[in-house]
C-alpha cells in the first residue's frame, strides 16, 4: 500500500505550520511521550487505511483496528522487530521504552513499555521524514499483528468445540 495520500496531507499540514511561523521542534529533542502520541496516531491511521480494503463497515474497521493498535499487540510486533532496528532507531525506541507514563490495566508494564517504544519510533520516523522506513516498519508490524490476531481467533474456535 502506498502512502501518497498520507504524505500529501502531512506536507499540507506541515506547510500550514511553517506559514504561521511555528517551526516543528527537533524530533531528537522532543519528549518521547509526545513522539509516542504522534506515532500512535500514525499507526492507527495506517491500520485503518489497510482495513479499508477488507471492509466498508465502520464498526468492523473500528473493532479490528482497536484490537490491532492495542499495547499488547504493538509490544508483540515491536519485540519481533527490535533486532532489525538501526542503532539510531534503537536509541529512539529505548528513550520511548524508558519514558515515564501511566500503565493501563489492559497490558503488563513490559507490554506497555514495548508498545510505547514502538509508537515513539513511529513518531520519530514520521517527523524525521523517513517515510519509506516508516512504511516498511509499519507494514512489518501490521503483518505480525494480523498473524497474532488470526492465531488468537483460531485458538478461540478450538476452545468453543
Amino acid at each position: 500500500m502506498k502512502f501518497e495520500r498520507f504524505t500529501e496531507l502531512k506536507k499540507q499540514a506541515l506547510a500550514l505550520c511553517r506559514e504561521e511561523g511555528r517551526p516543528l521542534p527537533d524530533p531528537g529533542q522532543m519528549n518521547p511521550i509526545v513522539l509516542a502520541l504522534i506515532g500512535d496516531s500514525v499507526f492507527t491511521f495506517y491500520v485503518r487505511l489497510r482495513l479499508l480494503t477488507v471492509s466498508s463497515h465502520v464498526q468492523v474497521i473500528h473493532t479490528i483496528a482497536a484490537r490491532a493498535v492495542s499495547a499488547v499487540l504493538q509490544a508483540k510486533a515491536f519485540l519481533q522487530l527490535e533486532e532489525t532496528l538501526s542503532p539510531q532507531e534503537a536509541a529512539v525506541a529505548h528513550r520511548g521504552r524508558n519514558a515515564k507514563s501511566m500503565v493501563p490495566k489492559s497490558a503488563t508494564v513490559h507490554e506497555y513499555r514495548a508498545a510505547t517504544a514502538f509508537e515513539t519510533l513511529c513518531g520519530w520516523l514520521l517527523l524525521t521524514d523517513q517515510e519509506e522506513r516508516l512504511e516498511a516498519y509499519m507494514e512489518q508490524a501490521f503483518r505480525i499483528i494480523v498473524d497474532a490476531m488470526g492465531r488468537s481467533a483460531e485458538a478461540g474456535k478450538r476452545t468453543e468445540r
